[in-house]
């Protein structure tokens, strides 16, 4: 989802969340700031109470420059041990088994002058001390235009509705997977509205009966106004243990995902982008199941930073294994005034443009049980409206992307 939360979806699935504020998108006619809406005590009151769970006591704040608050919150303090199932969790600082040709104290082993691959705004204003990770503040005006907006699901299902939602994507789902890896080029893409997404990420799914979704992990880059409040790219991650119907959320807006890392904050905008036709930046994004500490799924990104971990008690499918693994593109497309929109996707360029203007996947690589990394085979290819956004694959990496609303794409 986030994109990835999958490649197709249908209103009648969308369902108000509880356990997450920023699992629902507002609707086009409601938010904070740009309506007239009016919301009760009652309203505020409810949302206010939810505040006070996801936003735990800080032992430092930053003030960051895009308006960001990052609360440096005590990494036994996190939002992920409010789950039921988490409770008496003992958290794990350090997976107990590696990929191959994985050496975590060689990767991490950084001077602290050293310059950083991924830098956030915040980061000019300060880091988090030791002991503690940081974690965007959740406010209220965004929490109201969230908590009562709606959300657009998504599956990684292509029979399912694809009107609102429009893809550039590859996948498999021949065989069982424990990890993959991917690096995701970072580009700005324009979105028209703000209730209009963009984003590149990864999926790794659990699915169940007529292969539909049940569990998935997701991570990536997204444009998104109504979740973040501006047009930056910000740094995501989703997950979900029951086909999007009650549970998950992005980042740490709800209980579930472990953070170890003390740099960098889920949900924060990131940079430097990429310039057409100038230099390129990606952030290689690598997931893998560790069944020797119990079964968890790390996040590990860009070669640097071990982020941390989804328990495998929140999952059924993804506690043995996934079944599907998509990487792609995906937007948001509300079709205002009867007519496509102009929300890009990826680099806004079309993906025979090639290097330095179209974006790509590359490095592409699925884990099986020892922990062996592979170039992915029979791979499914789905682009749902490719005069508007399309996809050119080779061995282990892909362009996609366009501009979306154009003479072609009317």
């Amino acid at each position: 989802m986030a994109p990835p939360c999958g490649s197709g979806r249908t209103w009648s699935r969308v369902v108000k969340m509880t356990l997450c504020l920023f699992f629902l998108a507002p609707m086009s006619s409601v938010g904070i700031g740009n309506t007239n809406t009016v919301f009760s005590k009652k309203q505020k009151l409810e949302v206010r109470k939810q505040l006070k769970r996801v936003n735990k006591p800080a032992l430092k704040t930053i003030e960051s420059p895009d308006g960001d608050i990052i609360d440096c919150v005590d990494i036994y303090n996190q939002p992920a041990f409010d789950h039921p199932l988490l409770k008496n969790h003992t958290i794990k600082m350090r997976p107990s088994s590696y990929p191959e040709g994985f050496s975590f104290d060689e990767s991490n082993n950084i001077s602290s002058n050293s310059k950083p691959e991924i830098t956030q705004p915040w980061h000019s204003k300060g880091r988090c001390p030791e002991g503690t990770i940081p974690i965007r503040r959740t406010k209220e005006k965004d929490s109201l235009r969230a908590y009562y907006g709606r959300k657009k699901l998504r599956t990684i299902n292509a029979d399912t509705d694809t009107s609102i939602h429009e893809y550039s994507q590859i996948s498999v789902q021949e065989e069982r997977y424990w990890g993959m890896n991917a690096e995701i080029n970072v580009w700005n893409p324009q979105t028209m509205a703000q209730d209009e997404f963009s984003l590149a990420q990864s999926w790794i799914a659990g699915l169940g009966d007529n292969r539909k979704i049940v569990d998935t992990i997701e991570a990536g880059m997204m444009v998104y106004h109504d979740l973040f409040g501006d047009f930056e790219t910000h740094l995501f991650t989703f997950w979900t243990s029951d086909g999007y119907a009650s549970t998950g959320c992005y980042n740490l807006e709800c209980p579930g995902f472990v953070q170890v890392d003390t740099r960098i904050a889920m949900g924060a905008a990131v940079n430097p982008y990429s310039v057409y036709d100038g230099e390129q930046h990606s952030m290689n994004f690598f997931i893998w199941k560790d069944d020797a500490g119990g079964g968890d799924w790390w996040l590990y990104l860009s070669h640097r930073y071990l982020l941390g971990y989804w328990p495998s008690s929140l999952f059924s499918i993804l506690a043995i294994s996934a079944n599907s693994v998509t990487w792609g593109g995906e937007v948001a497309n509300e079709q205002r005034g009867g007519e496509h929109t102009t929300t890009q996707m990826g680099s806004g360029h079309f993906a025979e443009e090639g290097p330095g203007r179209a974006s790509f996947f590359q490095n592409l690589k699925l884990m099986d049980p020892l922990l062996r990394l592979r170039v992915p085979s029979n791979v499914h290819r789905f682009v749902t409206v490719p005069n508007c956004y399309n996809l050119l694959q080779r061995e282990d990496y892909f362009y996609f992307g366009g501009p979306g609303g154009s003479l072609q794409c009317p």
